[in-house]
């Protein structure tokens, strides 16, 4: 079968005016997160202060600047982020009834508990996408870290998603994270889940089996997830990775497609005509007949000028003009 093109717009691509935070050396990190020199850094975050005193946590250099939103999907780890938080975590352990469990059970078990939550706040929590370390995060209000804490599994799976919605600061300083230096994020809200229990919670059509829609909505899901420098920094891959997670209807005109002989072939995101003053993009998917190459397209427009993106219009037929 042929294999979806998911592609941006040239017209998306260009638009300087939202697709770009103030600071620049943050928007080359999203696309290629990694360690770097520890030169021109900006001022460290101390894991006890909140986000509001956190001169990298939002917008531009230092703070100052436009807000870069961020809408994106991939795995949270903690990571210790000096050698005496180690040592202070293995002492918590050793002090707490861990016999039989896993490495990774012992370490839920221990951070779940309320009073270990100071080794919560002293631990350094990034998030991977696609296999790259892309974000440290940071909750906007310090009562969201027990967020973080239910993002670690007592028995992990590779299917396991974090979604984070929040806004990207500075790069954060060499001695934040062990040397990890990737953009900060301030997030206000996150949702953990597995794929399998979000395909789960899809409507079924009634025409479709339970097995075919569950295979159709699995690979609508994986074509998403491996857009290419998909960082959720992006109006185009807010709104992409807002559909995936938030709206059920794109997985049922895929399995209808797909029972009317028809492969999903693209996916492409275009500014809309509608917009006006505010940011509005249109999700267009495009499904080819196998057997007579008709191609046939349905759009949802979506608005991004916010950090919660919503939709305007449903699922709808989409003709070129």
């Amino acid at each position: 079968m042929e294999q979806p093109e998911i592609r941006e717009s040239p017209e998306a691509l260009s638009r300087p005016a939202t697709l770009e935070p103030a600071d620049a050396p943050a928007a080359s990190a999203a696309s290629a997160p990694g360690r770097a020199p520890a030169s021109g850094r900006a001022g460290v975050l101390s894991p006890q202060t909140g986000a509001g005193s956190c001169p990298n946590c939002g917008g531009g250099a230092n703070g100052t600047g436009p807000a870069a939103l961020v809408y994106a999907i991939g795995r949270i780890e903690p990571r210790f982020p000096t050698p005496s938080v180690e040592k202070e975590f293995a002492q918590a352990t050793g002090r707490d009834k861990t016999s039989g469990l896993t490495d990774r059970q012992a370490l839920h078990t221990v951070l779940a508990k309320p009073e270990n939550r100071y080794l919560v706040r002293q631990l350094c929590w990034v998030m991977s996408i696609g296999g790259l370390e892309t974000y440290i995060l940071y909750p906007r209000d310090p009562v969201d870290f027990g967020l973080l804490v239910e993002s670690v599994r007592a028995e992990p799976s590779p299917m396991d998603l974090d979604v984070v919605i929040g806004t990207r600061g500075s790069i954060a300083p060499a001695e934040m994270c062990n040397g990890l230096m990737v953009p900060i994020v301030a997030f206000d809200q996150l949702y953990s889940f597995d794929r399998d229990s979000l395909i789960k919670a899809i409507p079924r059509p009634e025409k479709t089996s339970a097995k075919e829609f569950a295979a159709a909505s699995a690979e609508l899901f994986d074509r998403v997830l491996q857009m290419t420098d998909n960082a959720g920094a992006t109006d185009e891959h807010r709104a992409v990775n807002y559909l995936a997670v938030r709206y059920p209807a794109i997985y049922t005109a895929v399995a209808e497609a797909f029972g009317r002989n028809s492969a999903l072939t693209a996916v492409d995101v275009r500014p809309s005509a509608m917009g006006g003053v505010r940011t509005v993009v249109d999700v267009i998917f495009s499904f080819t007949n196998r057997a007579t190459d008709v191609v046939e397209k349905s759009f949802v427009r979506c608005d991004v000028t916010e950090e919660f993106p919503f939709l305007v219009t449903k699922l709808s037929p989409y003709y070129d003009r």
